[in-house]
């Protein structure tokens, strides 16, 4: 029975920096190592498996054999893992924030923001809050930049390397119009009729949305990025869209903007998730944030007959 040995994390550093880099002169200048150490580094790895993890013959550049590949994801997965411990140690040692940076997404109904913000303001009165109101792939961006250490961000976090997440509640997003607009004045919408009129769509210049598109059926539209201008022109009456409900169910009590029954176009829901970057988790009062913002997202409820948006 072969039995490999332990291998050091920074024999797995080295590995690791050769496959992203493409070569091993290149994984030295990242690690500000000679190329002569990075090659003993590997050798001693590859010794210690019983394993050969690169293809050396016939390239300049090294390949991953069969079994480089295999132990690829597990060498990530634990550099990941000792990123977030020694993360998480410093944030220990460091202590109390002297200020956080949250970014939060525009749907997030303002009523909660304000009790989250409020009562943190009285738990942490020496922590400085710097608050940064984005729209759909912004709020990411914002993390991965470092520019806020935390965010509550939509549905576009999901699935981006080095964001971690949880999940932190929903708001159900609905088709509306001014009630003078043609389409607010229809007793019964035909499937289809919303490409008639043009559609008011919340955008924002970040990466994650470049050349995208979310929940929009009419090739007619007026991009916004701001939620606030977007509520003003419907109400009048230059357009429909979508909307979180919260923020416009004191319009459909007066009248001011009407829900739109369309039977190819209901709205969906709209998911919340609290980030931070894998390599930088929240320090104690970030984390305060994030904790509040999840307990009231688990009072959300599940709207019927939406999918997610």
């Amino acid at each position: 029975m072969n039995n490999p040995g332990t291998p050091t994390f920074d024999q797995l550093r080295i590995f690791l920096a050769i496959v992203d880099t493409g070569s091993f002169a290149a994984a030295g200048r990242r690690l500000n190592r000679a190329v002569s150490v990075i090659s003993y580094g590997i050798s001693n790895l590859e010794a210690q498996l019983g394993l050969s993890l690169f293809d050396r013959e016939g390239t300049r550049k090294p390949v991953l054999t069969v079994a480089g590949r295999a132990l690829l994801a597990e060498a990530r997965s634990i550099s990941h893992g000792l990123d977030g411990l020694r993360a998480k140690v410093k944030g220990l040692l460091d202590g109390l924030e002297a200020e956080v940076d949250l970014a939060v997404d525009v749907m997030l109904p303002a009523d909660r923001l304000g009790k989250v913000l409020r009562a943190f303001s009285q738990a942490f009165p020496t922590v400085q809050l710097r608050l940064h109101a984005e729209a759909l792939g912004a709020i990411t961006a914002m993390v991965l930049d470092r520019a806020a250490v935390i965010g509550i961000s939509g549905p576009l976090s999901a699935g981006v390397e080095g964001i971690e997440s949880m999940a932190a509640g929903l708001v159900p997003m609905v088709p509306v119009a001014a009630p003078d607009h043609p389409l607010g004045r229809m007793d019964a919408i035909a499937p289809g009729a919303g490409r008639n009129y043009t559609q008011l769509v919340l955008t924002d210049r970040s990466r994650f949305t470049e050349g995208q598109d979310y929940s929009v059926s009419s090739p007619k539209t007026w991009r916004l990025a701001d939620l606030g201008a977007k509520h003003a022109l419907l109400r009048e009456g230059i357009g429909w869209g979508n909307m979180p409900l919260p923020m416009i169910e004191g319009d459909l009590v007066a009248g001011t903007l009407v829900r739109l029954v369309m039977p190819d176009h209901h709205g969906g829901t709209y998911r919340f998730s609290g980030i931070w970057r894998r390599d930088t988790p929240p320090g104690p009062a970030a984390s305060w944030l994030l904790d509040q913002f999840v307990g009231l997202g688990r009072d959300d409820v599940e709207p019927d007959g939406m999918s997610d948006v």
